[in-house]
């Protein structure tokens, strides 16, 4: 979100004029650690919009978050490591409040320890153990459902366990790839047979091997996979191990409040100025795992489609060569990896939400920014709802953002005009998955459907709310306007939904409910608010959450999200996602209410478009399937004992993708007489580059296969029906010549 600069520089100088850091010079503490944390903690108590106080419960929280931030598997340290550890627990506010590092440093002398314990305990199992790939056993790979080892014994079996669990996982993915490979031969040689295909002399047929030699290929590279990760835990530096232990203080207070080292700032700057080449996808961490945070619209991986926000990589194979396993690796490391030169291809192995394991092909290449920007067509269903705007926004960027692009605003309120000229009878503004961005363009955006008025409420720690008003009486567009949303619809995307929907000027249909990130983040520079201090910098910057965002209505978008009017069930239907799945989350409120109202429209029959889709939903087969399935990822990811025998594994692993096939095609099928165009007046940009031509295309395919959206069109055609504020509307669906009604 963006705040004007007066604002920003204010709050700011506020927090730097504060004393906090102008008797650091008479503490005697020279470490640059120390320093840094003094930092964190000082920022964090005058400019946090909820500064928890540094307690005991402090203490308890960050004990327990960095002790499995550094273990997370309990791979590393045993009973009496955690015992010693545990003495520190309720120390660890006083030692914050005194910026001293004890806790952090014997944990230090303990994680090396048994880091290097773990090493010899690994070699010995992988070189000296023979596992019996058939006797039933299971793995628990839930770390909260299991404790620490109590001995070296008790860690030995664990690894055999893990190990055995990896070596048949290897296994299965390498015997379901050869089974592939032998099937697409027999089918090139069919094809050829047949005069499909031509002959290729050179192609190089399928290799196969017995799974006493795949299992014994396992095993090395589970051993190379192992031997690496060890390696690169020993070349940790500390500061990197310093930064584990100021995420857990600095996430105590929210989950969005963190440090960030110099580079990591740098990456961060880099990736929201639009500047990605690669894949087009942001990565964090998640425990062992590099997890995907967003998909950069208009990149590689959002044109194929397949990879998805949450999934896990495992492994990274380049055109040549093996795949490589990346659990445990540094994100730095696993970025390095996946990036490449334009042109060139690279698989990523995911972990889904459900546990299945899928590789993913991803073309590396530019981000198309174009593809980034507000971009609309023209959609018919004949006899439901006929010449009808659609307006895809993929995120909430401003010009300050965009050296070469106008601000969302802007650029919606143009593409509004231009569907205007086409006299539609009705416009959809598609938020799916749009994540946020610029405040300020999202009070201008929504004024365009109202008169003026307020739009957003924000308010700062210990300050009284501001609101953010439209305060141009000029409507753009007062017809019928449906709202889509969905789980990943953000911040930005939640406060114009919100407020929409309080003034009761749109239908808001999505999912369950949008993500539920309703507070505001700022950056500070370490090195302007400590003075002098040099040898030690640069110190980075922390990000805090330092406002919360609220509804006209009075309460906030934080944790609860938006509500849609209307919910149409996805994948994640019985899945929590969003902020409710953070731990520390700031929790949700109100404050006092606004006052609003519009008189572009009046939704009398709100109740009776509910039923009608309620109706629709229930008795169509493939929201009846996306149930049925979003109950079957739910069940597999609440699995979290795996078996570690051969045919236990392959059964499980077979199973699961016997009843995925079910589910695979639903997206795939175009909606029936539903047809896409673009308007005139794009034609000359699209048709002026080649690859503009292509994108253009497969974006209108997909529109063409959203069968939410098809669901969305008879929403929409019942708000023109059932309102009389569009009844001049309704008159031009009753004389359509075509009647394909859906009850």
């Amino acid at each position: 979100m963006r705040f004007k600069p007066t604002i920003f520089i204010a709050l700011l100088a506020g927090v730097l004029a504060f004393g906090a850091f102008s008797s650091f010079d008479d503490v005697p503490y020279e470490e640059r650690e120390t320093l840094i944390l003094h930092g964190v903690l000082s920022f964090i108590k005058q400019a946090h919009v909820n500064p928890k106080p540094i307690d005991d419960s402090f203490s308890k929280e960050v004990f327990k978050t960095y002790l499995k931030r550094i273990d997370v598997g309990k791979r590393f340290l045993v009973q009496s490591d955690v015992d010693k550890l545990k003495t520190y627990e309720l120390d660890l506010d006083d030692q914050a409040n005194r910026r001293t590092l004890e806790f952090f440093d014997a944990s230090m002398e303990l994680l090396d320890a048994g880091i290097a314990r773990s090493e010899v305990v690994f070699n010995d199992v992988i070189d000296n153990h023979d596992f019996d790939y058939t006797i039933v056993e299971e793995i628990e790979l839930d770390s909260d459902k299991t404790e620490f080892a109590k001995d070296e014994a008790g860690l030995k079996d664990y690894w055999r366990k893990y190990l055995k669990y990896d070596i048949v996982q290897k296994f299965t993915r390498k015997k379901s790839g050869q089974e592939d490979a032998i099937a697409k031969e027999k089918q090139y040689k069919l094809d050829v047979e047949e005069g499909i295909a031509e002959a290729d002399e050179e192609r190089k047929p399928a290799e196969t091997k017995t799974d006493e030699q795949l299992l014994i290929e396992a095993k090395e590279e589970s051993k190379e996979n192992f031997t690496d990760l060890f390696e690169r835990l020993n070349k940790l530096r500390r500061s990197d191990r310093f930064e584990t232990y100021l995420s857990a203080i600095t996430n105590y207070f929210d989950p969005h409040t963190d440090y960030f080292n110099p580079k990591a700032k740098q990456d961060f700057d880099i990736n929201m100025g639009g500047k990605l080449e690669g894949i087009g996808a942001r990565l964090t961490v998640d425990g062992d795992y590099t997890k995907v945070l967003t998909i950069i619209p208009g990149g590689p991986a959002y044109q194929g489609k397949e990879l998805e926000v949450d999934d896990l990589i495992v492994a990274v194979k380049q055109e040549e060569g093996e795949a490589v396993d990346i659990v445990g690796w540094r994100i730095d490391d696993v970025v390095q990896k996946i990036r490449g030169k334009k042109g060139t291809v690279v698989t990523l192995t995911t972990k889904k939400k459900d546990g299945s394991i899928v590789d993913i092909e991803i073309e590396r290449d530019r981000v198309i920014i174009d593809e980034s920007f507000a971009r609309s067509a023209l959609i018919d269903l004949p006899g439901t709802a006929n010449n009808i705007g659609y307006i895809k926004l993929p995120k909430f960027y401003s010009s300050f953002e965009n050296e070469d692009g106008n601000s969302c605003a802007v650029d919606v309120a143009k593409e509004i005009e231009k569907l205007k000229n086409e006299n539609v009878n009705g416009i959809i503004l598609d938020l799916r998955n749009n994540t946020g961005g610029s405040l300020s363009d999202v009070v201008d955006m929504t004024g365009l459907f109202i008169e003026e008025g307020p739009i957003v409420q924000v308010k700062p720690k210990d300050r009284p709310a501001y609101v953010h008003n439209d305060k141009d009486s000029e409507v753009q567009y007062d017809g019928p306007l449906i709202v889509m949303t969905n789980h990943l619809s953000a911040s930005a995307s939640e406060i114009l939904a919100a407020a929409l929907q309080d003034y009761d000027r749109a239908l808001i249909v999505g999912s369950k409910s949008t993500f539920g990130k309703g507070s505001v983040q700022r950056f500070f520079d370490l090195d302007r608010a400590l003075q002098g201090n040099t040898e030690f910098k640069p110190l980075g910057n922390l990000k805090i959450s330092m406002q919360k965002f609220y509804r006209v209505n009075g309460g906030s978008t934080q944790l609860r999200g938006v509500t849609p009017d209307i919910i149409l069930p996805d994948n994640y239907h019985f899945i929590e996602t969003g902020e409710k799945e953070y731990e520390n989350a700031l929790e949700w409120d109100q404050i006092e209410k606004k006052d609003y109202n519009q008189d572009i429209v009046k939704l009398q029959n709100k109740s009776k478009i509910v039923a009608l889709s309620e109706k629709r939903v229930k008795e169509d087969e493939k929201f009846n399937l996306i149930l049925e399935n979003a109950q079957r990822l739910k069940d597999n990811r609440d699995q979290s004992s795996y078996p570690i025998s051969i045919s236990g594994y392959d059964d499980l692993i077979q199973k699961r993708k016997d009843e995925a096939k079910k589910f695979e095609n639903i997206f795939d099928e175009e909606v029936d007489f539903l047809s896409v165009r673009n308007m005139a007046v794009d034609t000359a940009y699209i048709n002026a580059d080649e690859s503009r031509v292509g994108r253009n295309e497969s974006w209108l395919e997909g529109i063409k296969s959203d069968f939410y959206l098809e669901e969305t069109l008879f929403i929409l055609r019942d708000l023109i029906n059932l309102e009389e504020s569009y009844s001049s509307i309704e008159e031009k669906f009753k004389t359509s010549e075509k009647k394909v009604i859906k009850p």
